[in-house]
C-alpha cells in the first residue's frame, strides 16, 4: 500500500489532532483516515454545542 498523498504539514496536523504518531497517519488506509476525521469532527461539533 502506498503512503497517503498528503503534505508533511497536513500529516503533522492530522497526527496532532488524532493523537497518533505521524508515521501511523501516513500509512493509514484512506477509508480509515476519513472515518477518524469524521469522528473527530463529530466530537468537536458536540463540544462546541455544549459550551
Amino acid at each position: 500500500m502506498r503512503p497517503l498523498q498528503i503534505s508533511a504539514e497536513t500529516a503533522q496536523k492530522l497526527a496532532e489532532a488524532l493523537d497518533v504518531p505521524i508515521e501511523q497517519v501516513m500509512h493509514l488506509p484512506q477509508h480509515v483516515l476519513v472515518q477518524k476525521l469524521v469522528e473527530l469532527e463529530r466530537n468537536e461539533s458536540g463540544n462546541s454545542n455544549n459550551e
